[in-house]
């Protein structure tokens, strides 16, 4: 690989951008990015000024309400209608910025501006939108760490990106060879939140040449800001989506308005499905020709955490409550486009004579529904009430363990029988890769000794499993095995432990087990029982079994 300065970098990068159709600015100073700003504001706001520039009055007018605020406010001020008052007292609305046809923005990208806050500093690449600038690259030589030019943004931020860099939404970090994105705050940056940009298939583009293509084509970077940024309220902070995210939400909205089709998201466990999922939920509800999107949970998944995260996201859009009259009041409402609820209340309502007025007219309306841990066995039963009512709908599920053929449900079907398609897929290798998910290493234990070649496959089947699970010297082996060794690979009980079953009636025997045989280790279970369990051949009821190990741990 050739050497390539931080100069060439950069000349090779402006290059690119204003032969993709950027066109190329000379700004040096803050003053003439001010200057700049007011020429693209007068265009792009041309016929709501009816071709009358805006006077110095107010124009300082408008940059006086647009200064001085944090990052978070600015990128509220960016995403709303601007309203003036003419010097003849004529009121209209002007944008800064469209975040509906992201592509009639107008584009320009310039380098080396410098500006002076504590200390004076000189900004590498900056791509301006409509005059202001939105997204800030800095660059570092091949060979050194790109971190470094995180860092030196950190330094910017806190000496000298005031004034209209606080619009700046995207920073973009490179050495040439890796290239990460990450949004803007108004607090310290996290180096944690920095994403590599990648393909449909996760496969990452690292080279600055390709990024710049790819992430840095006009409509592309243009639909980042204005479709896949979420703005926090209750914590006023900037998100942006990663890639996955991303392709995930255009499969869910492509297939929505171009199809009736169903389809399922396959993200991982701990890769952000929730904020996934509102982002499609906020996009769906946004266009015209669908009346209601309902974002289903099952009950017990309906905790703490989902509901702050989606009241996060959309205030007020949670009722925790099990009155199911509070949700038909929400479904009622139709400035409310967007309902996060349980499928139990949902299926409640469809069955409630007293509900029947409002709910009567939604069996023929255009309504979609985005489905957590769509895998449940439990919405593949109350699919069928829900479906029948809202004839004219859609959905749509997100899972980090589908139900394939070779684990279909109880009944018998697998996630995509109900769902159809899957739309997207990150799986566990790719979160570990990225570094979203703590990795593992498998060790495999062998604790059946058995030769089944020779046998006939119908023998084979009619093998009582539970049988051999559940052998008596199997649990005895494998919990003196834990016993062992957990110091080892706790690291001195470093850290806690999770030992998966089978099922309820083996995780029962393995806690007797564990009772059974010495040791100073603190074993606690959890688990969700059945109300009417087969208890025949002297089996414990699940809830009896639950409130002993409960009465045990109250007494650690």
């Amino acid at each position: 690989m050739c050497y390539q300065s931080e100069a060439v970098l950069e000349k090779n990068l402006m290059e690119r951008l204003i032969n993709s159709g950027y066109e190329s600015v000379s700004i040096k100073n803050e003053e003439e990015l001010k200057a700049n700003f007011r020429k693209q504001l007068n265009k792009f706001n041309e016929k709501n000024l009816k071709g009358t520039p805006l006077t110095d009055k107010e124009f300082n007018v408008i940059l006086n309400r647009m200064e001085g605020r944090g990052v978070f406010e600015s990128s509220k001020i960016l995403r709303d209608k601007l309203e003036i008052e003419r010097e003849n007292g004529e009121r209209l609305f002007l944008t800064l910025f469209d975040t509906q046809k992201w592509c009639k923005n107008l584009f320009q990208v310039t380098n080396q501006i410098t500006v002076r806050g504590k200390y004076e500093n000189r900004y590498d690449v900056t791509i301006l939108i409509n005059g202001l600038p939105l997204v800030q690259i800095e660059l570092k030589r091949r060979g050194l760490d790109m971190k470094e030019a995180f860092n030196q943004i950190q330094r910017y931020k806190r000496h000298s990106y005031i004034g209209l860099f606080r619009y700046i939404q995207i920073f973009v970090v490179s050495n040439g060879v890796d290239t990460k994105y990450f949004s803007n705050t108004d607090g310290n940056l996290n180096y944690k939140y920095t994403f590599f940009w990648t393909d449909k298939e996760n496969n990452r583009i690292t080279n600055l040449k390709e990024f710049g293509d790819m992430f840095l084509e006009k409509c592309h970077i243009s639909k980042m800001i204005a479709r896949y940024m979420v703005l926090k309220e209750t914590d006023k902070q900037l998100l942006v989506l990663r890639p996955y995210q991303v392709y995930a939400v255009e499969e869910i909205v492509k297939r929505a308005l171009d199809t009736r089709n169903n389809g399922y998201i396959w993200h991982t466990t701990g890769s952000g499905k929730t904020l996934t999922s509102f982002k499609a939920s906020q996009i769906l509800a946004s266009e015209e020709g669908i009346d209601k999107v309902f974002f289903l949970v099952d009950r017990r998944d309906l905790d703490d955490q989902t509901e702050r995260e989606f009241n996060d996201f959309q205030p007020g859009s949670v009722d925790r409550t099990d009155n199911t009259y509070q949700l038909v009041k929400q479904i009622d409402d139709i400035m409310n486009p967007i309902i996060v609820t349980t499928i139990q209340k949902m299926s409640n309502a469809i069955k409630g004579e007293r509900y029947r007025k409002i709910m009567e007219p939604y069996k023929n309306k255009r309504v979609v529904f985005i489905i957590d841990e769509c895998h449940r066995s439990q919405f593949g039963k109350m699919h069928r009430d829900i479906n029948k009512h809202f004839q004219n709908s859609q959905y749509f599920g997100f899972t980090g363990t589908p139900r394939l053929p070779e684990n279909k449900s109880e009944d018998g079907r697998t996630t995509a029988d109900i769902f159809d398609k899957c739309l997207h897929h990150y799986l566990i290798k790719d979160a570990i890769h990225d570094g979203n998910v703590l990795g593992f290493s498998v060790t495999y234990i062998n604790t059946l000794r058995a030769d089944l070649e020779d046998i006939p496959a119908e023998e084979v089947e009619g093998i009582d499993t539970d049988e051999v699970w559940q052998a008596e010297d199997r649990i005895d082996l494998i919990a003196r095995h834990i016993i062992e060794h957990h110091d080892r690979k706790s690291r001195n009980k470093g850290y806690n432990a999770i030992f998966a079953t089978d099922s309820i009636e083996s995780l029962i025997k393995y806690y007797e087990k564990f009772k059974e045989l010495d040791h100073d280790l603190n074993i606690a279970s959890i688990f969700t029982y059945e109300a009417n369990p087969d208890l025949s051949e002297g089996k414990v009821h699940g809830r009896d079994a639950l409130e002993k190990m409960i009465e045990d741990y109250n007494k650690m």
